[in-house]
């Protein structure tokens, strides 16, 4: 177990014990609290969760794709088989296309009007939208292209932005060069206190798909430590943040390594952590697998032996793809993280020198997590 685990479990429990139900733009409620801060010193563990299997070279692939790519461009994450934000991608034609969160009745031939994300102001993004006006002054509609699934809502971004996120994350980052700044800072000035670095400009909200929800980061040198503070607007806790606390992590020691410096601390601070109510039933799951840890804990070795025997045993009387069989597998995951602890690791290779040389392939050969044991997976819905 790791010490976000619990600090991670900690915020679970004051989500669902001080929670308020709200309504949002998705159509699927949410539990929020209006703020919440995690610390985590990189010197004595790097934060990983166990208590889920994270896919960690997606979110490290991800990280890379914003701060090194500096890019907006879906087809690259696919390429890399990273699908986290297909759902964000704006289509062939320009259309960014929102769906029904459930559809009941499949109606292919719905056909609603699309919106002008430029007909608000600079000044008020959020400023109702009027519809889009094509080329031959008609106004524009659109069907849905994922059968199955009825459309809710469209926006015209410009085929421009084809399979893009639009003005957001990457492109941020790309237009001014906030990597490359940031790096040169630390080399050369590092007792700089003006080493912010901000994804949230108002002059391309409107045509973000969704604008940056971990919008801001702060740097400073300390005794030749690296420390970094993240600000993160609207916390989907989770799906996002297990992803996103690793990935910073991550990016902060890929930072130091190339400006020959330690890692030190990252203060993590959410404001609106929320769950939402379809995602119930896995974080149920999830904290029921950490009350199991520490009740296993308690049992001698022995006994956790003849115990992870007897699971096994049972395992063989149901198909891998049940419920049963993966609910075993989860106990026989945990008892084996008892009687054979290890301690996540990250690895970097050290010859890279230049950030961006770090190889951000599918394969992510300079970049590996070792030693990481975890529970199982958790599959939780996402909420376009």
């Amino acid at each position: 177990m790791t010490e976000f685990d619990y600090l991670y479990d900690e915020l679970l429990r004051r989500i669902l014990s001080e929670g308020t139900e709200v309504e949002n733009r998705t159509g699927i409620n949410t539990i929020k609290i209006p703020s919440h801060t995690l610390e985590f010193d990189l010197n004595k563990e790097f934060p990983i969760l166990t208590t889920k299997q994270m896919f960690y070279k997606q979110a490290i692939i991800e990280i890379l794709w914003i701060w090194q790519m500096g890019s907006n461009n879906v087809k690259e994450l696919q390429d890399r088989k990273v699908h986290i934000w297909d759902e964000w991608m704006v289509d062939e034609d320009g259309i960014y296309r929102i769906y029904e969160p459930t559809t009941e009745k499949y109606d292919p031939n719905k056909e609603i009007i699309v919106l002008d994300p430029l007909s608000a102001p600079i000044n008020d993004p959020n400023a109702k939208l009027s519809s889009k006006i094509d080329d031959n002054g008609n106004v524009m509609t659109a069907k849905s292209i994922i059968e199955g699934k009825n459309i809710k809502e469209a926006k015209y971004y410009g085929l421009e932005y084809a399979n893009t996120i639009g003005t957001a994350y990457g492109y941020i980052v790309n237009r001014y060069q906030h990597t490359k700044n940031l790096i040169e800072t630390i080399k050369n000035n590092p007792n700089d206190r003006r080493m912010v670095k901000s994804l949230w400009q108002d002059e391309f909200l409107r045509t973000a798909v969704l604008p940056s929800c971990v919008w801001s980061t702060e740097w400073d040198v300390t005794k030749n430590k690296i420390n970094l503070m993240v600000h993160q607007r609207s916390c989907d806790v989770p799906l996002g943040l297990p992803f996103n606390i690793t990935q910073y992590a991550t990016l902060l020691k890929m930072i130091a390594q190339v400006t020959d410096k330690e890692p030190g601390t990252i203060t993590y601070s959410i404001k609106d952590a929320h769950v939402y109510v379809n995602q119930l039933k896995g974080i149920k799951k999830q904290l029921e697998r950490l009350e199991k840890y520490n009740s296993f804990s308690k049992l001698n070795d022995n006994y956790l032996e003849s115990l992870k025997e007897t699971l096994l045993e049972q395992q063989k009387l149901f198909d891998k793809n049940s419920e049963e069989y993966k609910e075993l597998d989860s106990n026989i995951r945990i008892i084996d993280m008892i009687l054979n602890p290890t301690k996540p690791e990250l690895i970097l290779n050290p010859s890279i020198k230049d950030f961006f040389e770090f190889d951000n392939s599918k394969d992510l050969k300079d970049i590996k997590v070792k030693n990481y044991k975890h529970m199982g997976t958790i599959k939780f819905p996402v909420a376009q």
